[in-house]
């Protein structure tokens, strides 16, 4: 296997090919966190699967901010109001419930970081899927697992200290195919945390 040595550890490669995306590596890494449970069971195999909607057209802020965002409730209404096919089904009326009593949608975190760790999305992205052009589906897969083949969307990754910085450690080629000269993450401790 191959591995990166920290803290006297081996640490299993995050970007090995050949792995689904999402798949768990096998370096002991097992802390998924809980099964969320949402307010409305969102269908991201319909979305980004079968309809193939790109990420960052739900999570738009991913490109430009520190963190992805989750869509307003506009947006969702905004395309649902011209799908009549749809309007019956139990998760679309529970949509509109919340659009016609004016409330927001109270999603609940699942790829939630402890407050010490700063994560930039806008960095991540711009650099495996912009610069790189990487699929949106695996940059974003490299964290959250493949979204597309999961309804409520479930964490995959541990995303420990000692996931990540396997990752940083790693050097990254400036092009997809990995042809350009590369290099790693922020090895300072202050690059990502407070």
């Amino acid at each position: 296997m191959t591995g990166i040595l920290f803290g006297g550890q081996v640490l299993a490669e995050p970007f090995v090919s050949g792995g689904a995306i999402g798949s768990q590596t096998s370096d002991g890494f097992g802390n998924l966190g809980p099964v969320v449970e949402q307010p409305i069971e969102f269908p991201h195999d319909t979305h980004a699967g079968t309809m193939g909607i790109n990420c960052l057209y739900c999570h738009s802020y991913g490109r430009r901010s520190a963190v992805a965002g989750i869509p307003r409730l506009n947006k969702c209404i905004g395309c649902h109001q011209g799908i009549p096919s749809v309007a019956d089904k139990p998760r679309i009326k529970k949509l509109m419930e919340y659009w016609e009593k004016k409330e927001a949608i109270p999603w609940k975190k699942v790829h939630d970081l402890p407050d010490f760790v700063r994560f930039n999305h806008e960095r991540h992205v711009q650099r495996f899927y912009v610069k790189q052009d990487r699929p949106i589906k695996e940059a974003c897969g490299y964290c959250h697992g493949d979204v597309s083949s999961m309804t409520v969307a479930r964490r995959v990754k541990s995303l420990t200290m000692g996931w990540c910085v396997s990752c940083h450690e790693k050097e990254h080629k400036d092009d997809a195919i990995g042809q350009k000269a590369g290099s790693n993450g922020p090895g300072d401790c202050w690059a990502c945390h407070k």
